[in-house]
């Protein structure tokens, strides 16, 4: 490869392809005029090898165990920043003002409020309904709700309905919870903010008073702010391929939700939380880690491992200090947590997983400290989806102001039969 080109062989012709470079990261190849010139495809499986768009929004390395949002890292960004700040930037490009960030949170304040037809909408859905399939249903309608922001072409359409995701999110997950336990919806409260406002909305009661723990929105917020985006994963994708064929935002982040559903991708940390529970003691840990060895065994160490990290996830080391503060504040005294702090430390030390790169990820910690919070099970991937919509809304965004974008089409290897003549059913 030289530094502007790369060279394929293929049919015992060269072809010239363009290597192109990002700011930082490995360079591609350039293979989009490889089938006019070869009559061939590539063949890459989950897309592992294949850069589907450019973007400027996140960077991840994942042998080194970097993510940057906008250039910042995560680290920084969930010690010092707040969701709303962080949602600002992966809009705007730019960390915000004072004003600025004040403005943009009015302007979010403003929009939390649902229509009331939509409350009837819930009470479509069984009361043991799961919440993910609430929230899906409920953001796939919103377009024929706010059908006055669904205009793609237009700029401040676009805005709007990004505003509205990302501020209508918390009290469609929190009326999924209410409905799920047969609460009365709690409207939103603008006085609060936009963490608290969803702890309110999900664990008030219209007839006392609710006081939010600030450790509790502290953790709630870094929670927010560590799933806001992740690159293009399988829901970005998602979003990002929907997007292309020039359907309506909340259509598109509908879909990304859905796909956020899959226990490969968002149900992770409710895995983690139930593998802990089985294991359940300390003592217990040396058992499980050599079933988690055997090839023969189908149980799993489930908050391990990353599709893109091969080192530490950097998103597990505020987790673990973010458990702390929690049960603290809370007064909790979890067994889940010392079993998991001795898992960790056992995996780690243990050859077989270093060897594999096995590191514990984001899930991991994440499902405890919700567990602690006193969220269910259920309602996990909904808060996942909830801190990833400013992600999802940021890419897209991103997507359709870029005017060379073309509807997604993966092509494949067709391995069925060939053509052949149709047989008459009596002749069969």
């Amino acid at each position: 490869m030289s530094d502007n080109q790369a060279s394929l062989i293929a049919g015992g012709k060269t072809i010239d392809m363009p290597v192109n470079s990002g700011t930082i990261g490995p360079d591609v190849i350039d293979i989009r005029k490889l089938y006019a010139q070869t009559g061939m495809f590539t063949y890459d499986p989950g897309f592992t090898s294949t850069a589907s768009c450019d973007s400027a929004i996140t960077y991840i390395d994942g042998d080194e165990g970097v993510l940057l949002h906008r250039g910042y890292p995560i680290g920084q960004l969930a010690e010092h920043s707040s969701f709303m700040e962080v949602s600002y930037l992966l809009l705007n490009s730019e960390l915000p003002s004072e004003q600025e960030l004040a403005d943009f949170s009015r302007t979010i304040t403003r929009h939390t409020m649902l229509h009331e037809q939509l409350a009837t909408f819930y009470r479509g859905f069984r009361r043991d309904a799961h919440p993910m399939a609430i929230m899906c249903g409920v953001v796939g309608a919103l377009s024929a709700f706010y059908h006055d922001s669904t205009d793609i072409a237009d700029p401040v359409h676009r805005k709007i309905s990004s505003h509205r995701l990302i501020a209508k999110m918390p009290t469609i997950a929190a009326m999924a919870y209410k409905y799920s336990v047969g609460q009365p919806f709690v409207y939103p409260d603008n006085k609060l903010s936009y963490t608290g406002n969803f702890l309110k909305m999900t664990f008030g009661v219209p007839a006392e008073e609710y006081e939010v723990v600030p450790a509790v929105e502290k953790a709630m917020d870094r929670i927010f702010t560590l799933h806001a985006d992740h690159e293009q994963n399988a829901s970005t994708s998602t979003v990002r391929l929907a997007g292309s064929s020039g359907a309506n935002p909340f259509a598109c982040i509908a879909a990304g939700i859905a796909c956020l559903w899959g226990p490969a991708h968002g149900g992770a940390n409710e895995a983690a939380l139930n593998m802990l529970k089985e294991i359940g003691t300390p003592d217990k840990i040396q058992h499980y880690i050599d079933r988690a060895k055997d090839k023969n065994d189908p149980f799993r160490l489930m908050g391990f491992g990353h599709r893109v990290y091969k080192n530490y996830d950097p998103r597990a080391t505020v987790m673990q200090t973010t458990v702390r503060e929690v049960f603290a504040a809370l007064n909790v005294q979890d067994p889940l947590f010392e079993t998991a702090l001795r898992l960790e430390e056992i995996a780690l030390s243990d050859p077989y997983f270093a060897e594999k790169k096995l590191f514990p990820n984001v899930d991991f910690y994440s499902g405890i400290i919700l567990s602690a919070i006193g969220f269910p099970t259920t309602m996990f991937t909904v808060l996942f989806a909830l801190a990833r919509t400013v992600g999802w809304v940021a890419q897209w965004n991103e997507m359709i102001s870029d005017p060379g974008q073309k509807i997604g089409r993966p092509r494949q290897l067709y391995t069925g039969p060939t053509s052949r003549d149709y047989v008459p059913i009596e002749s069969r």
